[in-house]
């Protein structure tokens, strides 16, 4: 018989983008707090889950949240994905339409508010500490709860490794070694086409999932969002790789947010999310179809057909890879020292191959992007990496 004194209430939740990494956070943190002698709760839906909860012990709210067991979390906790779900809800933005019928007399405005809703929920289920894992969206709306008043302990997690502060955020590892793979794959139908291979991956502000890989050797180019780049340029250093290439072909990785000069963001359809964010979409299929365009200029008159791939969600599904199932155990075991210890509004982090954490609030503070000046060669549109000594796993 437990014996051992119930301390509180943990929530969990994960918002965004599903990235391999998650379930075995949620994991760590739930058979080290239940040992600890917590109750965790995990919140379905992210932000979703905490706006559609109804306050009654006799309604059935299990499709909102559940009490998570070990052995629920161990048979997750080796899978990708989310097991909680996850949505791109922000509770301080809830269209009209996306309002819970419940609360729709209440909030019936264009654009509403419900975190005084969310608060209430977060008394009602009776959380002592609250812990999300997401990007800067999913954390951004954390902040506002942190300065709400509740306590709040963050774990970042995006697979385009953008969330400020911190070298590493969960996804990333797995997308860029999945990026590398499938580009690899992709060769041999690039080289026995004699092609220029042009790959499509996420990264709508940040160019990190572009730059590892070509980094790494995936690629001979990658454009990047934080750089405008010259179509005709870029065609020119990719028809000189072809020609440089044995098997003669080269290729490109292109972030969705990238650009040509003078040219904005390409989307898909200009509906946004709750975030304000449109999916982007396109500049892959416009990169190939103007290399084809301009390649004769390049290649003595004769046009070179191009293979266009977009990667998508086959880097971000799928089981974790070693480090994503490293860090999210550290990273989960690092937010329960916080909550031992009665510390809250911070962030969880890795720097300098260091865990440590820091303010949450860094997430609406600042932004972080990839140095050009430091990383990105403009002339040759490739990564520059002239010293390792005393950098980061990473490098950037």
């Amino acid at each position: 018989m437990n014996t051992q004194k119930f301390k509180g209430a943990i929530g969990i939740l994960t918002g965004g983008g599903d990235v391999p990494g998650l379930n075995p956070a949620i994991r760590a943190i739930t058979i080290r707090a239940l040992r600890e002698g917590y109750r965790v709760i995990g919140i379905r839906r992210g932000w979703g889950g905490m706006i559609d909860i109804i306050r009654d012990k006799k309604h059935d709210n299990s499709a909102n949240f559940i009490d998570l067991t070990e052995d629920l979390v161990n048979r997750a906790g080796r899978t990708g994905g989310t097991f909680l779900h996850t949505s791109r809800t922000r509770a301080s933005h809830v269209p009209a339409k996306h309002v819970p019928d419940h609360l729709k007399d209440q909030y019936n405005k264009d654009m509403n508010d419900l975190t005084p809703e969310v608060l209430k929920n977060i008394d009602f289920m009776g959380l002592d500490y609250l812990i999300p894992i997401g990007g800067d969206d999913t954390l951004s709306y954390a902040v506002r709860l942190y300065k709400e008043g509740v306590k709040v302990v963050a774990i970042p997690k995006t697979m385009d490794n953008d969330v400020p502060g911190t070298d590493y955020c969960i996804g990333f590892s797995t997308c860029v070694t999945r990026t590398i793979h499938m580009t690899n794959l992709l060769r041999t139908s690039a080289g026995s086409h004699e092609r220029v291979l042009v790959m499509e991956v996420f990264g709508r502000y940040a160019g990190y999932t572009a730059l590892l890989p070509t980094m790494a050797g995936a690629s001979n180019r990658c454009v990047i969002p934080e750089y405008k780049f010259k179509i005709e340029h870029l065609t020119e250093l990719l028809l000189a790789d072809r020609r440089n290439n044995p098997s003669n072909y080269s290729v490109v990785l292109v972030s969705e947010g990238a650009a040509f000069e003078g040219v904005d963001m390409m989307f898909t359809n200009m509906e946004t999310d709750m975030f304000g964010h449109a999916k982007l979409g396109g500049i892959g299929d416009a990169v190939s179809a103007k290399i084809k365009e301009l390649s004769p200029s390049f290649n003595n008159g004769q046009r070179v057909d191009t293979i266009n791939q977009h990667l998508g969600y086959l880097v971000r599904s799928g089981d974790p890879d070693a480090i994503d199932s490293i860090v999210p155990m550290a990273y989960g075991n690092l937010a329960l020292d916080l909550v031992l210890k009665g510390i809250h509004g911070r962030l969880v982090i890795l720097k300098n191959g260091r865990y440590d954490n820091i303010p949450v609030d860094i997430v609406t503070s600042t932004k972080k992007f990839i140095n050009v000046e430091k990383h990105y060669n403009t002339d040759r549109l490739r990564p520059v990496y002239e010293s390792f000594i005393d950098k980061p796993l990473f490098l950037i």
